[in-house]
């Protein structure tokens, strides 16, 4: 028996919730969990519909350690999924090591009260996940997630070792959904995430930069060449620690025009901020406000039109040779909805949170400790990509199409 308990019922969560309902096989039993019970049972029902599976819901805080751990000796799962938010990661891994359960995420631990991501905190939890005799899986979304896996894969298949030199990670969402401004995934986190310094990769250093500094017109597969801005990603950092061949590692992102006006609009009347100010006699964060305000990932997929397009180009050498790769995924708004209810970002987020859930139950990733997805043998994950929804595609030359 493979029981998962999922935390979080969000846009990803009821993606992963659907998706890990699909596999009986794998996942025997599953339990939803989130502060939000009416979110929780709405996705059982729609899960319900869809696989005609039925799955346990429960209302957790988590941030709460105890109730965290009362609820996994309850349900007793093999595996906790964390799809909630980056600020309650290390309770719930802190909940896993009290109750010896294995553990994945999606994004890395972030501080509320800073504007900061970094692998740090989870890392040191490395020794106490081996001790406890349990695994610990991060960033096991698309990006960080699948580019790892893409990374690792052209390690092993298309340089020559310690061959890899220059990553580019380019992530472009040419969707539409019609609304004048929204985020396609929790928009607390989104916009946390583009408003912080820049930062890449260079020569064995940080190089930082002014948020949204540096931008240039990338060409994506079946969309074409759009705007597209350096900012710094969590896979950037276990990347170049985990092959340390890499001169340069960067990571880009589109933005429409639109939104970046609605963003800096945000910022200078105060929205964006992440500090408590009082307002009619009570403590308010502005941007949990404007989360609040704004509308929920979730309910964008229903007109989404367009596609995602998220990949890898890769510089170095192949048998002492210049060696040119590039590896990528286009994902359709309107199929993602279709065939689960959910728009494109979230449904590249989930499915592979799925893949590697089922990767850890089935033991083909298993190890005790607290690791990255590049760490681990991509060649089944790979295969899962492509039979559960998300077809990548590759190309190897010495003609190298993305350059300075």
């Amino acid at each position: 028996m493979s029981k998962v308990l999922i935390i979080g019922a969000g846009g990803v969560g009821n993606v992963v919730v659907k998706k890990c309902a699909m596999l009986p096989n794998v996942f025997s039993d599953i339990m939803l969990a989130s502060r939000t019970l009416p979110k929780v049972e709405a996705a059982a029902k729609e899960v319900k519909e869809l696989t005609g599976r039925t799955i346990q819901t429960a209302k957790v805080d988590a941030d709460n350690v105890q109730e965290l751990v009362t609820l996994i000796k309850n349900f007793e799962p093999k595996l906790v999924i964390n799809v909630a938010l980056p600020y309650q990661d290390l309770p719930i891994m802190d909940a896993c090591l009290e109750t010896k359960t294995n553990y994945l995420d999606t994004a890395n631990y972030e501080p509320k009260d800073v504007a900061k991501f970094e692998y740090s905190w989870q890392w040191a939890y490395k020794k106490r996940f081996e001790d406890a005799g349990i695994m610990a899986l991060l960033g096991c979304g698309f990006d960080p997630g699948v580019t790892g896996v893409f990374t690792a894969h052209a390690a092993k298949y298309h340089f020559d070792k310690d061959g890899m030199e220059y990553l580019d990670i380019v992530d472009c969402n040419a969707g539409s959904h019609g609304k004048a401004f929204a985020t396609n995934f929790n928009p607390e986190i989104n916009i946390r995430e583009i408003t912080q310094r820049g930062k890449y990769w260079e020569n064995g250093d940080w190089k930082e930069t002014e948020p949204l500094e540096i931008n240039r017109m990338i060409n994506y597969p079946e969309v074409g060449p759009k705007k597209s801005f350096l900012l710094f990603h969590e896979e950037l950092e276990s990347l170049t620690k985990n092959f340390p061949s890499l001169k340069r590692a960067r990571f880009w992102m589109t933005f429409s025009d639109e939104y970046i006006t609605h963003l800096k609009v945000l910022e200078n009347v105060g929205m964006t901020r992440i500090d408590e100010v009082e307002y009619q006699g009570q403590k308010i964060v502005p941007l949990q406000f404007l989360k609040a305000v704004l509308p929920e990932p979730a309910s964008l997929g229903e007109n989404y039109e367009g596609q995602t397009s998220i990949g890898c180009h890769i510089r170095g050498k192949k048998d002492g040779k210049p060696a040119y790769f590039f590896i990528h995924n286009n994902c359709d708004h309107a199929k993602t909805y279709k065939e689960i209810g959910a728009q494109a970002v979230s449904y590249t987020t989930g499915v592979p949170a799925m893949i590697g859930a089922k990767m850890m139950l089935e033991e083909k990733w298993m190890k005790a400790g607290v690791w990255n997805v590049e760490e681990f043998n991509p060649d089944p994950f790979m295969e899962d990509l492509n039979k559960y929804g998300l077809e990548w595609h590759e190309k190897s030359s010495d003609f190298v199409e993305f350059n300075d």
